[in-house]
Protein backbone atom coordinates (compact mmCIF):
# COMPACT_ATOMS: atom_id res chain seq x y z
CA UNK A 1 0.00 0.00 0.00
CA UNK A 2 1.43 3.55 -0.91
CA UNK A 3 1.59 6.53 1.97
CA UNK A 4 -0.49 8.54 0.30
CA UNK A 5 -3.01 5.79 0.35
CA UNK A 6 -2.68 5.03 3.52
CA UNK A 7 -2.96 8.77 4.48
CA UNK A 8 -6.21 8.91 3.01
CA UNK A 9 -7.41 5.74 4.50
CA UNK A 10 -6.37 7.25 8.23
CA UNK A 11 -7.66 11.37 7.88
CA UNK A 12 -10.63 10.68 5.32
CA UNK A 13 -10.76 14.19 4.75
CA UNK A 14 -13.68 15.37 2.72
CA UNK A 15 -12.96 17.10 -0.53
CA UNK A 16 -8.65 16.35 -0.67
CA UNK A 17 -6.36 13.88 -0.87
CA UNK A 18 -2.90 13.04 0.54
CA UNK A 19 -0.38 13.84 -2.59
CA UNK A 20 2.72 14.32 -0.68
CA UNK A 21 4.10 13.33 2.45
CA UNK A 22 7.10 15.24 4.38
CA UNK A 23 8.97 15.21 7.67
CA UNK A 24 10.24 18.47 9.08
CA UNK A 25 11.36 19.66 11.82
CA UNK A 26 8.34 21.13 12.99
CA UNK A 27 6.43 17.41 12.79
CA UNK A 28 4.74 15.63 9.99
CA UNK A 29 3.39 17.75 6.72
CA UNK A 30 0.99 16.16 4.57
CA UNK A 31 0.33 18.07 1.35
CA UNK A 32 -3.32 17.66 -0.29
CA UNK A 33 -4.75 18.11 -3.87
CA UNK A 34 -7.92 19.02 -4.80
CA UNK A 35 -9.84 18.42 -7.95
CA UNK A 36 -9.52 21.26 -10.08
CA UNK A 37 -13.12 21.99 -11.53
CA UNK A 38 -14.62 22.54 -8.72
CA UNK A 39 -16.22 25.97 -7.44
CA UNK A 40 -14.78 28.14 -5.01
CA UNK A 41 -16.43 28.56 -1.46
CA UNK A 42 -16.84 31.65 0.36
CA UNK A 43 -17.59 31.55 4.03
CA UNK A 44 -20.56 33.20 3.22
CA UNK A 45 -22.12 30.58 1.42
CA UNK A 46 -21.46 31.86 -2.10
CA UNK A 47 -20.06 29.82 -4.45
CA UNK A 48 -17.52 30.87 -7.54
CA UNK A 49 -15.62 29.75 -10.26
CA UNK A 50 -13.49 32.60 -10.57
CA UNK A 51 -10.69 33.13 -8.56
CA UNK A 52 -8.43 36.56 -7.38
CA UNK A 53 -5.12 34.78 -6.29
CA UNK A 54 -3.76 31.56 -4.35
CA UNK A 55 -1.19 30.92 -2.04
CA UNK A 56 0.13 27.90 0.05
CA UNK A 57 -1.19 27.35 3.53
CA UNK A 58 -0.55 25.11 6.41
CA UNK A 59 -3.15 23.78 9.21
CA UNK A 60 -2.64 22.08 12.56
CA UNK A 61 -4.07 18.66 12.50
CA UNK A 62 -4.38 16.02 15.84
CA UNK A 63 -1.20 14.55 16.64
CA UNK A 64 0.30 11.04 15.51
CA UNK A 65 1.58 10.33 18.87
CA UNK A 66 4.21 12.44 19.64
CA UNK A 67 4.13 13.96 16.41
CA UNK A 68 2.49 16.54 15.30
CA UNK A 69 0.91 16.86 12.03
CA UNK A 70 0.30 19.61 9.90
CA UNK A 71 -2.07 19.56 6.51
CA UNK A 72 -0.89 21.76 3.63
CA UNK A 73 -2.79 22.63 0.46
CA UNK A 74 -3.13 25.76 -2.11
CA UNK A 75 -5.95 28.32 -1.01
CA UNK A 76 -7.53 30.60 -3.48
CA UNK A 77 -8.35 34.20 -2.45
CA UNK A 78 -12.04 35.74 -4.53
CA UNK A 79 -13.76 38.34 -5.21
CA UNK A 80 -17.34 37.31 -3.99
CA UNK A 81 -20.22 39.32 -5.00
CA UNK A 82 -22.34 37.89 -1.77
CA UNK A 83 -19.95 39.93 0.62
CA UNK A 84 -18.92 42.86 -1.62
CA UNK A 85 -14.82 41.55 -0.89
CA UNK A 86 -11.85 39.84 -1.64
CA UNK A 87 -11.95 36.78 1.01
CA UNK A 88 -10.52 33.29 1.11
CA UNK A 89 -12.01 30.10 0.35
CA UNK A 90 -13.85 27.76 2.61
CA UNK A 91 -11.83 24.88 3.08
CA UNK A 92 -14.07 21.63 4.21
CA UNK A 93 -11.86 20.36 6.43
CA UNK A 94 -10.95 23.57 8.77
CA UNK A 95 -13.59 26.76 9.85
CA UNK A 96 -13.49 30.10 8.26
CA UNK A 97 -10.67 31.87 9.67
CA UNK A 98 -8.73 28.94 11.52
CA UNK A 99 -5.42 27.44 11.24
CA UNK A 100 -6.66 24.34 12.64
CA UNK A 101 -8.88 21.15 11.32
CA UNK A 102 -12.00 20.75 12.41
CA UNK A 103 -11.22 17.07 14.04
CA UNK A 104 -8.50 19.92 16.09
CA UNK A 105 -11.19 22.35 17.29
CA UNK A 106 -13.50 19.31 18.11
CA UNK A 107 -11.26 18.16 20.47
CA UNK A 108 -10.28 21.07 21.67
CA UNK A 109 -13.81 22.41 22.61
CA UNK A 110 -14.93 18.53 23.73
CA UNK A 111 -12.09 19.02 26.23
CA UNK A 112 -12.60 22.68 27.45
CA UNK A 113 -16.14 21.35 28.43
CA UNK A 114 -14.52 19.10 31.20
CA UNK A 115 -10.94 20.55 31.66
CA UNK A 116 -9.42 24.37 32.19
CA UNK A 117 -7.71 25.76 29.22
CA UNK A 118 -3.95 25.34 30.25
CA UNK A 119 -4.37 21.29 30.85
CA UNK A 120 -6.70 21.54 27.45
CA UNK A 121 -3.44 23.52 25.56
CA UNK A 122 -0.78 21.31 27.51
CA UNK A 123 -2.39 17.95 25.99
CA UNK A 124 -2.52 18.77 22.60
CA UNK A 125 0.48 21.32 22.72
CA UNK A 126 -1.12 24.95 21.52
CA UNK A 127 -1.36 27.94 23.46
CA UNK A 128 -4.27 28.87 25.87
CA UNK A 129 -4.97 31.63 23.42
CA UNK A 130 -5.69 28.86 20.91
CA UNK A 131 -8.04 27.05 23.06
CA UNK A 132 -9.90 30.27 23.45
CA UNK A 133 -10.34 31.09 20.01
CA UNK A 134 -11.27 27.44 19.04
CA UNK A 135 -14.01 27.72 21.79
CA UNK A 136 -15.35 30.92 20.34
CA UNK A 137 -15.25 29.60 17.06
CA UNK A 138 -17.24 26.01 18.12
CA UNK A 139 -19.80 28.84 19.70
CA UNK A 140 -20.20 30.62 16.89
CA UNK A 141 -20.66 27.67 14.75
CA UNK A 142 -23.25 25.92 16.86
CA UNK A 143 -25.17 28.69 18.55
CA UNK A 144 -27.59 29.83 16.54
CA UNK A 145 -31.00 31.50 16.40
CA UNK A 146 -32.53 28.36 17.12
CA UNK A 147 -32.45 28.15 20.48
CA UNK A 148 -34.58 30.62 21.06
CA UNK A 149 -37.50 28.51 19.53
CA UNK A 150 -39.83 26.27 21.55
CA UNK A 151 -39.21 28.93 24.59
CA UNK A 152 -42.73 29.28 27.28
CA UNK A 153 -41.11 29.11 30.62
CA UNK A 154 -38.01 30.99 31.08
CA UNK A 155 -35.82 31.89 34.07
CA UNK A 156 -33.88 35.54 34.76
CA UNK A 157 -31.51 36.46 37.06
CA UNK A 158 -27.87 36.98 37.58
CA UNK A 159 -24.51 36.51 38.86
CA UNK A 160 -21.42 38.40 39.10
CA UNK A 161 -18.29 37.72 37.87
CA UNK A 162 -15.66 39.91 38.98
CA UNK A 163 -15.18 42.79 41.81
CA UNK A 164 -16.93 46.19 41.30
CA UNK A 165 -20.12 44.94 41.14
CA UNK A 166 -19.88 43.33 37.33
CA UNK A 167 -22.34 41.00 36.67
CA UNK A 168 -24.11 38.63 33.75
CA UNK A 169 -27.92 38.41 33.31
CA UNK A 170 -28.94 35.15 32.77
CA UNK A 171 -31.89 33.63 30.81
CA UNK A 172 -32.74 29.70 30.68
CA UNK A 173 -35.17 28.00 29.72
CA UNK A 174 -36.95 25.84 32.24
CA UNK A 175 -38.29 22.86 30.22
CA UNK A 176 -34.84 21.99 28.90
CA UNK A 177 -32.32 23.77 31.33
CA UNK A 178 -30.46 25.37 29.01
CA UNK A 179 -28.96 28.55 29.16
CA UNK A 180 -30.33 31.15 26.26
CA UNK A 181 -28.89 34.41 26.50
CA UNK A 182 -26.07 35.83 27.99
CA UNK A 183 -25.73 39.45 28.38
CA UNK A 184 -22.38 41.10 30.11
CA UNK A 185 -24.66 43.68 32.18
CA UNK A 186 -27.55 44.17 34.68
CA UNK A 187 -29.80 46.64 33.34
CA UNK A 188 -32.70 46.78 31.51
CA UNK A 189 -31.27 47.45 28.48
CA UNK A 190 -29.22 43.87 28.66
CA UNK A 191 -33.20 42.11 28.96
CA UNK A 192 -34.46 44.52 26.29
CA UNK A 193 -31.54 43.25 23.89
CA UNK A 194 -32.86 39.45 24.42
CA UNK A 195 -36.67 40.62 23.28
CA UNK A 196 -35.43 42.32 20.64
CA UNK A 197 -33.84 38.97 19.59
CA UNK A 198 -36.57 36.80 20.67
CA UNK A 199 -38.91 38.90 18.22
CA UNK A 200 -42.69 39.66 18.72
CA UNK A 201 -43.62 36.05 17.58
CA UNK A 202 -41.43 34.11 20.06
CA UNK A 203 -42.21 36.63 22.55
CA UNK A 204 -46.45 35.86 22.11
CA UNK A 205 -45.62 32.28 22.98
CA UNK A 206 -43.97 33.11 26.39
CA UNK A 207 -46.46 31.80 29.48
CA UNK A 208 -44.03 31.86 32.38
CA UNK A 209 -41.45 33.96 33.89
CA UNK A 210 -39.75 33.35 36.81
CA UNK A 211 -37.46 36.25 38.52
CA UNK A 212 -36.05 37.37 42.02
CA UNK A 213 -37.13 40.40 44.10
CA UNK A 214 -34.85 42.66 42.03
CA UNK A 215 -36.54 45.81 40.68
CA UNK A 216 -34.33 45.97 37.52
CA UNK A 217 -36.05 43.27 35.15
CA UNK A 218 -39.59 43.19 36.36
CA UNK A 219 -40.28 46.55 34.11
CA UNK A 220 -38.94 45.02 31.31
CA UNK A 221 -40.82 42.22 31.51
CA UNK A 222 -44.18 43.95 32.19
CA UNK A 223 -43.77 46.01 29.21
CA UNK A 224 -42.40 43.22 26.48
CA UNK A 225 -44.31 39.91 27.71
CA UNK A 226 -47.16 42.05 29.89
CA UNK A 227 -49.26 38.51 29.17
CA UNK A 228 -46.68 35.91 30.70
CA UNK A 229 -47.57 35.46 34.41
CA UNK A 230 -44.58 36.82 36.01
CA UNK A 231 -43.71 34.43 39.15
CA UNK A 232 -41.73 35.25 41.83
CA UNK A 233 -38.85 33.30 43.31
CA UNK A 234 -39.56 31.65 46.17
CA UNK A 235 -35.75 31.52 47.70
CA UNK A 236 -36.36 35.34 47.47
CA UNK A 237 -39.21 35.47 49.23
CA UNK A 238 -38.00 33.28 52.77
CA UNK A 239 -34.50 35.33 52.69
CA UNK A 240 -36.82 38.08 52.86
CA UNK A 241 -38.59 36.38 56.11
CA UNK A 242 -35.08 35.17 57.17
CA UNK A 243 -34.30 38.74 57.05
CA UNK A 244 -37.27 39.92 58.94
CA UNK A 245 -35.96 37.70 61.66
CA UNK A 246 -33.16 38.26 62.07
CA UNK A 247 -33.49 42.21 62.09
CA UNK A 248 -35.98 41.39 65.11
CA UNK A 249 -33.91 39.00 66.84
CA UNK A 250 -30.61 41.63 66.81
CA UNK A 251 -33.00 44.25 68.14
CA UNK A 252 -33.89 41.91 71.43
CA UNK A 253 -31.71 42.13 74.26
CA UNK A 254 -29.98 39.44 75.88
CA UNK A 255 -32.71 37.39 78.35
CA UNK A 256 -32.15 36.93 82.10
CA UNK A 257 -30.57 33.91 83.17
CA UNK A 258 -32.59 30.77 83.09
CA UNK A 259 -33.54 29.32 86.41
CA UNK A 260 -33.29 25.56 86.57
CA UNK A 261 -35.06 22.64 89.13
CA UNK A 262 -31.91 22.14 90.64
CA UNK A 263 -31.68 26.27 92.30
CA UNK A 264 -28.65 26.74 89.68
CA UNK A 265 -28.29 28.88 86.86
CA UNK A 266 -27.86 28.77 83.19
CA UNK A 267 -27.13 31.36 81.02
CA UNK A 268 -29.33 31.59 77.75
CA UNK A 269 -27.09 29.81 74.42
CA UNK A 270 -27.67 32.96 72.87
CA UNK A 271 -25.77 31.77 69.64
CA UNK A 272 -27.49 28.46 69.37
CA UNK A 273 -30.54 29.98 69.59
CA UNK A 274 -29.51 31.92 67.00
CA UNK A 275 -29.46 28.81 64.31
CA UNK A 276 -32.41 27.40 65.98
CA UNK A 277 -34.53 30.08 64.83
CA UNK A 278 -32.88 30.14 61.14
CA UNK A 279 -33.66 26.48 61.18
CA UNK A 280 -36.68 25.10 59.81
CA UNK A 281 -38.69 23.50 62.21
CA UNK A 282 -38.61 19.74 60.44
CA UNK A 283 -34.72 19.83 61.12
CA UNK A 284 -34.50 20.88 65.27
CA UNK A 285 -33.17 18.69 67.25
CA UNK A 286 -34.20 17.97 70.41
CA UNK A 287 -32.40 20.27 71.99
CA UNK A 288 -33.30 23.30 69.95
CA UNK A 289 -36.80 22.37 70.26
CA UNK A 290 -36.01 22.74 74.41
CA UNK A 291 -34.78 26.44 73.23
CA UNK A 292 -37.83 27.44 70.90
CA UNK A 293 -40.00 26.52 73.77
CA UNK A 294 -38.13 28.43 76.56
CA UNK A 295 -38.10 31.66 73.94
CA UNK A 296 -41.79 30.94 74.01
CA UNK A 297 -42.32 31.33 77.63
CA UNK A 298 -40.04 34.42 78.53
CA UNK A 299 -39.99 36.13 75.08
CA UNK A 300 -43.29 35.56 73.04
CA UNK A 301 -42.95 38.44 70.55
CA UNK A 302 -39.22 36.69 69.14
CA UNK A 303 -41.12 33.30 69.26
CA UNK A 304 -43.92 35.11 67.24
CA UNK A 305 -41.52 36.49 64.71
CA UNK A 306 -39.96 32.65 64.89
CA UNK A 307 -43.54 31.12 63.87
CA UNK A 308 -44.70 34.03 61.04
CA UNK A 309 -41.24 32.40 59.35
CA UNK A 310 -42.75 28.90 59.47
CA UNK A 311 -46.09 29.51 58.46
CA UNK A 312 -44.54 31.56 55.10
CA UNK A 313 -42.51 28.08 54.95
CA UNK A 314 -45.93 26.64 55.12
CA UNK A 315 -47.14 28.14 51.97
CA UNK A 316 -44.35 26.41 49.66
CA UNK A 317 -44.26 23.05 51.27
CA UNK A 318 -48.07 22.03 52.06
CA UNK A 319 -50.37 24.13 51.24
CA UNK A 320 -52.25 23.33 48.71
CA UNK A 321 -52.13 25.65 45.64
CA UNK A 322 -55.60 25.94 45.24
CA UNK A 323 -56.30 27.59 49.10
CA UNK A 324 -52.73 29.86 48.64
CA UNK A 325 -54.47 33.29 48.08
CA UNK A 326 -56.47 32.96 51.04
CA UNK A 327 -53.95 31.32 53.01
CA UNK A 328 -51.04 34.04 52.22
CA UNK A 329 -53.72 37.11 52.55
CA UNK A 330 -54.28 35.29 56.41
CA UNK A 331 -50.51 35.39 56.82
CA UNK A 332 -49.96 38.90 55.75
CA UNK A 333 -53.16 40.01 58.15
CA UNK A 334 -51.37 38.28 60.90
CA UNK A 335 -48.04 39.53 60.39
CA UNK A 336 -49.44 43.45 59.88
CA UNK A 337 -51.06 42.67 63.59
CA UNK A 338 -48.03 41.20 64.98
CA UNK A 339 -47.03 44.46 65.77
CA UNK A 340 -43.49 43.52 64.93
CA UNK A 341 -42.02 46.70 62.74
CA UNK A 342 -39.48 43.72 60.37
CA UNK A 343 -42.82 41.87 59.88
CA UNK A 344 -44.95 44.39 59.26
CA UNK A 345 -42.53 45.78 56.30
CA UNK A 346 -42.35 42.52 55.19
CA UNK A 347 -45.90 41.93 54.93
CA UNK A 348 -45.84 45.47 52.88
CA UNK A 349 -43.51 43.93 50.28
CA UNK A 350 -45.33 40.84 49.88
CA UNK A 351 -48.77 42.37 49.37
CA UNK A 352 -47.15 44.78 46.40
CA UNK A 353 -45.74 41.22 44.67
CA UNK A 354 -48.69 38.85 46.19
CA UNK A 355 -49.89 37.82 42.15
CA UNK A 356 -46.01 36.77 41.47
CA UNK A 357 -45.76 34.48 44.51
CA UNK A 358 -49.03 33.01 44.47
CA UNK A 359 -48.26 32.45 40.47
CA UNK A 360 -44.65 30.50 41.39
CA UNK A 361 -46.99 28.61 44.08
CA UNK A 362 -49.47 27.50 41.45
CA UNK A 363 -47.31 26.97 38.87
CA UNK A 364 -44.40 24.68 40.86
CA UNK A 365 -41.79 27.40 39.57
CA UNK A 366 -38.67 29.05 41.09
CA UNK A 367 -35.13 30.10 39.97
CA UNK A 368 -33.60 26.94 41.43
CA UNK A 369 -32.76 25.91 37.98
CA UNK A 370 -31.05 29.32 37.59
CA UNK A 371 -29.06 29.03 41.19
CA UNK A 372 -27.96 25.77 39.52
CA UNK A 373 -26.22 27.31 36.43
CA UNK A 374 -24.99 30.02 38.59
CA UNK A 375 -23.57 27.29 40.40
CA UNK A 376 -22.06 25.12 37.77
CA UNK A 377 -20.86 29.11 36.34
CA UNK A 378 -19.03 29.47 39.12
CA UNK A 379 -17.28 25.88 38.57
CA UNK A 380 -16.35 27.24 35.51
CA UNK A 381 -14.74 30.54 36.56
CA UNK A 382 -13.10 28.56 39.02
CA UNK A 383 -11.58 25.70 36.80
CA UNK A 384 -10.00 28.78 34.66
CA UNK A 385 -8.95 30.64 37.36
CA UNK A 386 -10.57 33.25 36.28
CA UNK A 387 -11.43 34.75 33.00
CA UNK A 388 -9.63 38.17 30.77
CA UNK A 389 -12.75 39.65 29.72
CA UNK A 390 -16.51 38.52 30.08
CA UNK A 391 -16.92 38.21 26.54
CA UNK A 392 -14.28 35.26 27.44
CA UNK A 393 -16.26 33.76 30.31
CA UNK A 394 -19.84 33.81 28.41
CA UNK A 395 -18.09 31.59 25.04
CA UNK A 396 -17.35 29.08 27.75
CA UNK A 397 -20.81 29.38 29.64
CA UNK A 398 -22.28 29.14 26.12
CA UNK A 399 -20.43 26.01 25.27
CA UNK A 400 -20.56 24.48 28.15
CA UNK A 401 -24.31 25.12 29.43
CA UNK A 402 -26.13 25.87 26.57
CA UNK A 403 -26.77 22.13 24.94
CA UNK A 404 -23.57 22.41 22.32
CA UNK A 405 -22.78 18.74 21.92
CA UNK A 406 -19.27 18.26 20.49
CA UNK A 407 -18.52 14.49 19.34
CA UNK A 408 -14.93 13.23 18.91
CA UNK A 409 -13.60 12.09 15.82
CA UNK A 410 -13.20 8.76 17.06
CA UNK A 411 -16.84 8.54 17.84
CA UNK A 412 -17.88 9.49 14.53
Amino acid sequence: MRVCTLFNRILQLPGASVCSVAFTDSGLVLGLRRPRNRMLLCPCGTKTWASYDRSRRRWRHLNFGPTRVFLEADVYRLDCRGCGAVRTEQVPWARAGARHTRDFDDVIGWLAQRADKTTVAKLLGCAWETVDRAAKRLVDEHLDDARLNDLYRIGIDEISYKRGHKYLTIVADHDTGRVVWISPDRNKAALEDFFDALGEQRTAALQAITLDGSSIYRPVVVQRAGHATVCLDPFHVIQWCNEALDSFYQSQPAPAPLYLTTGHTRQWPWRRLRLALRSGSERLNENQHELINNIRRHNYRLYRAWELKEQLRELYRSVDPVDAPRYLTRWCTSALRSKIRAFETLARRIRRHFDAVIAAVQLGLSNSRLEGINSKIRVIQRRGYGHPTPESLMTMVYLCLSGINLSLPTQR
